[in-house]
């Protein structure tokens, strides 16, 4: 989802986002009016692939048509909470859709832990939200998933009903896909997110219009589900530590921001656009889908692990 303006706030909060900008020695673009990260269908159609490729292994309940189509109308479910009618809900959850690395970058590795990352915003001087949360949200969340399907395994190995947490269960991974399908946009990587900002030797557009215009209108006019699975990647477990392995993709997304707008210069998002740029929509699209699928079966296959005694060591 893209960053929000404040209503009421538009110029101070533009100027603030420029002084910061500044202040990393890197310039940043003005805000342009709200729009969802690969609008409805694109978060729909990276839902429903990765929900409908999980491997056998995973329970069938996660794998039938009536979880795949609940898992699929959840993909847009957080860009659901733009209402004015939820100010607070809108502003506080707006963070969570992106982060700019330039910037995060300055403050030195990225922590773990979202308050430690809070802290050191904070002691540089800065606001967390104008830099972006989006790596922290989406673990917190694959977490809650593995959490609930380790209560999934309880319960069914008690003989007990497993229906409440299979709705739970089906719930975080269909949440999770919004965010994991955020960090397949590369303009949700970088202050280069709505026109080109910082030194231009290239003539990159400086509208405001390229963010909505490629993961909006472009993909749900050209972009089907067709040619994003042909791009799938085949299932496999994530090794290792699950924040960075998911660093590790936002980054390698981030590689992807140039070619956006070299497309762009092209053409690319302009009503059909080019071979080019449908080829390149529907890789995005299917990062995201792949992605997500193998954190929710690496969420399931971790929460067969025992649980680490919290007083070990102490």
């Amino acid at each position: 989802m893209f960053r929000q303006k404040w209503a009421g706030h538009t110029f101070s909060r533009r100027a603030f986002r420029l002084a910061l900008a500044w202040a990393f020695s890197i310039g940043v673009a003005c805000h342009a009016p709200s729009a969802h990260a690969w609008g409805n269908d694109g978060h729909r159609i990276i839902n429903r692939l990765a929900a409908s490729a999980l491997p056998a292994d995973v329970p069938a309940f996660l794998r039938s048509e009536a979880a795949i189509s609940e898992i699929e109308y959840l993909g847009p479910e957080p860009d659901r909470w733009r209402s004015p009618a939820e100010a607070e809900l809108s502003t506080a959850q707006a963070p969570e859709h992106f982060i700019d690395l330039e910037l995060a970058d300055k403050l030195g590795p990225l922590p773990h832990n979202r308050f430690d990352f809070l802290a050191a915003v904070y002691a540089a001087g800065e606001r967390p939200e104008k830099i972006g949360l989006q790596p922290w949200q989406t673990d917190e969340v694959w977490e809650r998933l593995k959490s609930a399907m380790r209560d999934y395994r309880e319960l069914k190995a008690a003989g007990k009903d497993t229906q409440p947490v299979e709705q739970a269960i089906i719930f975080y991974a269909g949440w999770l896909g919004h965010y994991v399908g955020d960090g397949s946009q590369p303009l949700h990587t970088t202050v280069e997110y709505n026109g080109w900002a910082g030194p231009n030797p290239h003539g990159y557009t400086t509208s405001h219009q390229i963010h909505y215009e490629f993961e909006s209108e472009f993909v749900s006019a050209n972009i089907h589900v067709a040619e994003v699975q042909a791009d799938v990647t085949p299932v496999q477990a994530i090794e290792g530590d699950m924040f960075d392995a998911y660093v590790a993709y936002l980054r390698r997304t981030a590689t992807y921001v140039e070619e956006v707008y070299q497309l762009d210069k092209a053409g690319g998002f302009a009503g059909a656009g080019t071979a080019a740029s449908r080829a390149f929509t529907a890789a995005r699209l299917a990062a995201g889908a792949s992605m997500l699928r193998d954190m929710i079966y690496t969420a399931w296959r971790e929460s067969a692990q025992p649980v680490p005694d919290r007083y070990a060591g102490q």
